[in-house]
């Protein structure tokens, strides 16, 4: 359980590091950039986070036209860690403070 919270606080660490650097680079500031970091983040983690998606399918496909074999269809399936969850977690609070943005409680730079 420690080793998970380790994990969870390392990739919010990690995300937050990148996010700044990316704000830094194209001249934006953090908070107006953290909400599609998040939305990036979260789309990649559980990208690889899940199995028998559509790539699993297309590949079983060019497999099964190539030899005539066919093979178990492996069903979407989430995994969930730690560090899909600190992703998710980034997200909600870049959609926090969007909101809070675009409804002027947080000045506009």
């Amino acid at each position: 359980m420690k080793k998970g919270f380790i994990i969870f606080f390392v990739t919010l660490i990690i995300e937050t590091g990148l996010t700044i650097l990316f704000s830094s680079l194209i001249s934006v500031r953090f908070i107006e950039l953290m909400f599609f970091a998040g939305v990036a983040f979260s789309a990649i983690t559980i990208w690889f986070s899940s199995s028998g998606g559509a790539i699993t399918k297309y590949h079983n496909s060019q497999i099964s036209a190539e030899t005539g074999l066919i093979q178990k269809r492996e069903d979407f399936k989430l995994r969930p860690n730690y560090v899909v969850y600190a992703s998710i977690f980034f997200l909600f609070i870049g959609l926090i403070l969007f909101i809070l943005l675009l409804t002027h409680v947080i000045p506009p730079a």
